[in-house]
């Protein structure tokens, strides 16, 4: 896992210089909800509001995301992809793609079955519930 952790992290960079691993997630969430509060993807990812908080700087800063008020209540800002950040979102999903078919092109149909009902199992574990 920790193999495959750094791998992730390393192929974020060469896939696009300006996106690391956490900001193509966040991309990658803010895309999927059409937007929401950098309260709501601290929680999501259990991460320090400080944490979420210079990320999503960064990615202002490079005009990849943009506040807006929330149209539901003016008080709160609400975190939206722009254009650009569309467009390079979709790139290194293209290339990340393009790289996982490249390293899996050779398995067997079965391996690939039996990885993705394994892939499938991991991502659905949720954690048991809070025990008094």
């Amino acid at each position: 896992m920790t193999v495959f952790a750094r791998r992730a992290r390393a192929s974020a960079g060469r896939m696009h210089p300006e996106l690391s691993l956490v900001s193509y997630t966040l991309l990658g969430h803010l895309e999927e909800r059409g937007g929401c509060r950098a309260t709501d993807l601290a929680a999501h990812y259990a991460l320090d509001k400080s944490t979420v908080s210079r990320q999503v700087s960064a990615l202002e800063r490079t005009g990849l995301v943009e506040r807006r008020l929330d149209p539901e209540d003016h008080r709160v800002q609400v975190l939206v992809l722009t254009d650009a950040g569309r467009r390079i979102l979709a790139q290194v999903t293209e290339s990340r793609r393009a790289a996982f078919q490249e390293r899996l092109a050779r398995w067997p149909a079965e391996d690939l079955e039996r990885f993705a009902e394994y892939l499938a199992r991991y991502n659905a574990w949720t954690p048991p519930p809070d025990e008094p």
